[in-house]
């Protein structure tokens, strides 16, 4: 069982990966470290063998999918190698400083953090990036999470982070693009998982290194993503503005009439009244479906903390068979 393994996705990082590798083989030479290639054309792959990286490989396009394949082969026999008490993940675009992967890495294994935030914004961040649109979006999705979650993650949307063998073990990927770092911190907050911010030196892309992250569209679907989780997450509070707002919208068609029945005795606008008695039907409808869908939400919780013990517990075994080999 490996004390530190390093996880590197990568798409088309010829002219990266093999500085990347050899900084992360120097800053933890205890670690071992794997490249996940997604399909590269450049010889991604045999760089990062060459550099001294164990090579693993996703066809499936996206970060996401990416990610899914590095989780579950984690307890894969085949894989047992991967098995860890700690995981760092990083970019193979060398963009992040194997310098502070130490400091990661030892809040995981002697604070008992369960994800680490290698924070960028707070930073070089917005003098080092030349894309104006990725600071923008960067800073309205820190603020959306931070605001619908009440939580205060530094970086949402940062590729390195530290995780802990029970987080790998019980997180759910779903997304299979770049949302999955948002993903990932709503996780860790919904859950109460204890997570750090650790603020480190971002640099931008060398020269001839593209970015594969599209701003648009990848935008969007990080939004998206936000929404989603919200609702799967906070279902009292999304359907409760749903009810909120189609309630405050039968009122408004409503006053008038009443107003003018309460003067005349009459109801000339009977189509509007109509209307008004189904969008309030709906709005209350909308409040039940949030109170079911928050009970079912808060069993899911009581069931996920005891797969958080029996995960802990199956940790602390292998540790202790691990330790009576050794001897």
């Amino acid at each position: 069982m490996d004390k530190i393994a390093v996880l590197i996705p990568c798409y088309n990082e010829s002219k990266t990966i093999d500085k990347v590798v050899r900084d992360f083989k120097k800053a933890l030479p205890e670690a071992t470290i794997y490249v996940y290639d997604n399909n590269s054309k450049d010889g991604t792959d045999k760089i990062a063998k060459n550099a001294g990286a164990i090579v693993r490989y996703e066809h499936q396009q996206g970060k996401g999918n990416v990610i899914r394949r590095m989780f579950r082969e984690i307890d894969a026999e085949v894989f047992s190698e991967i098995d860890a008490e700690c995981y760092l993940m990083v970019d193979g675009d060398d963009t992040y400083p194997a310098e502070a992967a130490s400091q990661m890495v030892d809040k995981i294994l002697n604070d008992k953090a369960d994800m680490i935030v290698g924070d960028r914004l707070s930073s070089t961040y917005f003098e080092e990036n030349k894309r104006p649109f990725h600071n923008f979006g960067n800073s309205i999705v820190r603020w959306s999470i931070n605001t619908l979650f009440k939580n205060d993650i530094k970086d949402i949307m940062t590729g390195y982070r530290a995780f802990s063998y029970r987080f790998v073990k019980t997180f759910p990927v779903l997304s299979k693009g770049f949302e999955i770092e948002t993903e990932m911190s709503i996780h860790a907050v919904d859950k109460n998982m204890f997570v750090e911010n650790v603020i480190i030196d971002y640099r931008d892309r060398p020269e001839g290194s593209e970015s594969k992250l599209n701003t648009y569209s990848d935008g969007i679907k990080v939004l998206m993503t936000i929404m989603r989780l919200f609702r799967t997450y906070r279902p009292g509070g999304f359907f409760g503005v749903i009810a909120s707002i189609l309630a405050l919208i039968a009122i408004i068609f409503f006053v008038p009439i009443l107003i003018t029945y309460s003067r005349t005795g009459l109801v000339p606008q009977l189509p509007t009244l109509i209307v008004c008695g189904f969008v309030m039907i709906a709005a209350i409808q909308s409040l039940f479906a949030g109170l079911v869908l928050k009970t079912i939400y808060q069993k899911n919780r009581q069931d996920f903390e005891m797969e958080l013990y029996r995960v802990t517990s199956e940790m602390q075994l292998k540790s202790v068979t691990d330790m009576g080999k050794k001897s």
